[in-house]
């Protein structure tokens, strides 16, 4: 049963990350760590929210508090298709070119968008180091770092760190450098949290918002303005998250794949088009 369990971490060691990244990214997203990455792809994304040019951006477009749950669902969508498919497919390429046209409607500084490309590597990474029911590889790691950077180079992105310990280094910088509070890190933050809660029953918010809370660091909660979690709160939720990671050892590996776009997304019960997701052309943005 361990072997089964451990098959696609066997494959996986025998790849070349430099040449095989799609390859494996596709396997970590859609079998291995599925619901891992998507989580920490949630927190990716709230942590880009504490630079205060990013989040003015788009608290300005306004979208978060109009279609907060479209915007999530858009954004799963791009990383889907271009996950499961490769930047390359013709199905990657559809949303590759999606996503730049979106962009390309507002001036993004460049080391912004590094950050941004930055978080969808190492912040899955660093869950995984805490979480996961068993620790990435080294081909897994570096197949991340290649895969997005070939993405950050189709995204126009200038200044790519060559290697994957200089972009780590990058990461780090950029935090302690630009994370500070703001107002509209507050809202665009609010509105996220919010977004999260509105998954679960209502009556349910009042002690999931501690646990929403518990999942950030101190540096993004001081970003945010949020109240910390007590230390018991945040062991009791480590643990478990990591009780979690020890019983799925023992479970049958996943036969068939789960990727975000192959089921029902909220805003799209009826399907979608990758060159209609995103916001309307004649929206403010």
């Amino acid at each position: 049963m361990l072997f089964n369990r451990y098959k696609n971490l066997h494959l996986i060691q025998q790849l070349d990350p430099v040449i095989a990244h799609c390859q494996i990214y596709s396997i970590m997203i859609g079998y291995d760590f599925s619901w891992e990455m998507t989580r920490a792809l949630e927190v990716a994304l709230m942590r880009t929210y504490c630079v205060p040019s990013i989040s003015k951006l788009l608290d300005k477009t306004g979208e978060f508090y109009q279609h907060s749950q479209k915007r999530y669902d858009d954004t799963g969508i791009i990383i889907g298709e271009i996950g499961k498919w490769g930047y390359d497919s013709d199905r990657g390429k559809e949303a590759m070119q999606r996503m730049n046209a979106i962009h390309g409607r507002f001036k993004i500084d460049n080391a912004d968008f590094l950050y941004v490309l930055s978080t969808f590597i190492y912040d899955p990474i660093r869950w995984n180091a805490s979480f996961g029911w068993r620790l990435m590889c080294e081909q897994e790691k570096l197949a991340a770092f290649y895969f997005w950077r070939e993405v950050g180079k189709r995204m126009h992105i200038q200044n790519i760190p060559e290697t994957y310990a200089e972009f780590e280094r990058y990461n780090r910088d950029y935090e302690q450098a630009n994370f500070r509070y703001s107002d509209t890190n507050r809202r665009v933050g609010e509105a996220t949290r919010n977004l999260f809660l509105s998954w679960f029953p209502g009556w349910m918010s009042f002690a999931l918002k501690p646990l929403v809370y518990a999942l950030l660091d101190d540096l993004m909660l001081d970003a945010f303005g949020f109240e910390h979690p007590s230390p018991f709160l945040r062991s009791l939720l480590a643990n478990i998250l990591k009780i979690r990671a020890r019983l799925l050892r023992y479970f049958p590996p996943r036969n068939q794949p789960y990727y975000f776009i192959d089921h029902p997304i909220r805003s799209y019960p009826d399907g979608y088009k990758i060159a209609n997701v995103g916001p309307a052309e004649n929206s403010k943005i």
